[in-house]
């Protein structure tokens, strides 16, 4: 587990460094670039992030959050939102792709990797995953923590939803109307070039296949009371990729889809986390004499006279 761990914590922070990259090279390096020519292999670099910056930092992320996930909660949990996310969301961005349902017309752009049927990149339902279920855990954490009754499973179904879908909010206006988009809509709409009917798709995508580990999940009690701990992957990964959106909005003077989205998701995601049970305290046992206490998994005494 120890390696695992570490693998977990590489990869996160490779996900979070790339995107810091890709950030600086679209918002400083794309208005000016003659700054590369002041960095070592500066125009070598530029290229490769425009090639595959985005495609590293969806795999980055991707692998952190399963290797999270399977820490935490195992391998019955994980596959069992995996599965089901991938699948639905591909096929909810096939058919959207192909017939403008459920998101609106649209069609992807370069810079996200390998496209499915010529139409999908492939990193795309990798990042429907790996979001997913982080507005899901958080949505479970917070509500989950004082009863297992149907609405609240039903409000966490609607809760880790909406999150997800608050993400595009501000999201779609970085990656489609700035001045590189990875993707463009047909027949713009009238929300920042979005049309209202993108979000209804993306919240009904989301809450799909989350039903579906919501019903898969039964039983399991590891997913039923979340500690802040536990969290704590899922809630850098919503607000470093919520941070990242932003920042690329606010920077093409688009305030009010990032105030919408800071408003309904990342509060919310916060408040979330907040709400989910703190974690146990080390425990700690008695010696053989009785004056010292020895915290467990410490290696030293948590009290000693």
């Amino acid at each position: 587990m120890d390696r695992l761990m570490r693998a977990e914590r590489w990869c996160l922070r490779g996900h979070l460094l790339s995107m810091a990259f890709g950030l600086a090279g679209l918002l400083w390096v794309m208005p000016h670039p003659e700054i590369l020519e002041h960095l070592p292999a500066g125009p070598m670099m530029y290229r490769w992030s425009l090639a595959g910056g985005g495609v590293v930092y969806i795999v980055l992320g991707t692998i952190a959050v399963i290797l999270h996930t399977y820490r935490n909660f195992g391998w019955r949990v994980l596959l069992t939102f995996l599965v089901p996310a991938i699948a639905i969301s591909l096929s909810s961005e096939l058919l959207g792709t192909s017939t403008g349902f459920p998101f609106g017309d649209y069609s992807y752009l370069n810079g996200l990797g390998y496209k499915i049927a010529g139409l999908v990149p492939f990193t795309i339902p990798m990042s429907w995953f790996y979001l997913g279920i982080s507005s899901y855990l958080l949505a479970r954490g917070g509500l989950l923590r004082s009863g297992r009754g149907m609405g609240r499973q039903l409000g966490a179904i609607a809760i880790g939803a909406t999150l997800l879908m608050s993400w595009d909010f501000v999201l779609d206006p970085a990656m489609s109307q700035t001045a590189m988009p990875f993707w463009y809509w047909h027949t713009p709409g009238a929300f920042f070039g979005m049309p209202y009917q993108n979000f209804a798709g993306w919240f009904l995508t989301g809450a799909v296949f989350m039903a579906v580990a919501a019903g898969l999940w039964r039983g399991q009690g590891q997913v039923q009371r979340l500690t802040k701990g536990q969290l704590a992957v899922p809630i850098v990964m919503y607000l470093a990729n919520f941070t990242f959106a932003m920042a690329m909005s606010l920077a093409e003077g688009m305030v009010v889809p990032v105030a919408l989205g800071i408003l309904v998701g990342a509060l919310p995601a916060i408040v979330c986390w907040y709400f989910a049970d703190s974690d146990p305290a080390p425990k700690s046992i008695p010696t053989d004499k009785p004056e010292t206490l020895v915290s467990v998994g410490s290696g030293a005494p948590a009290a000693s006279k």
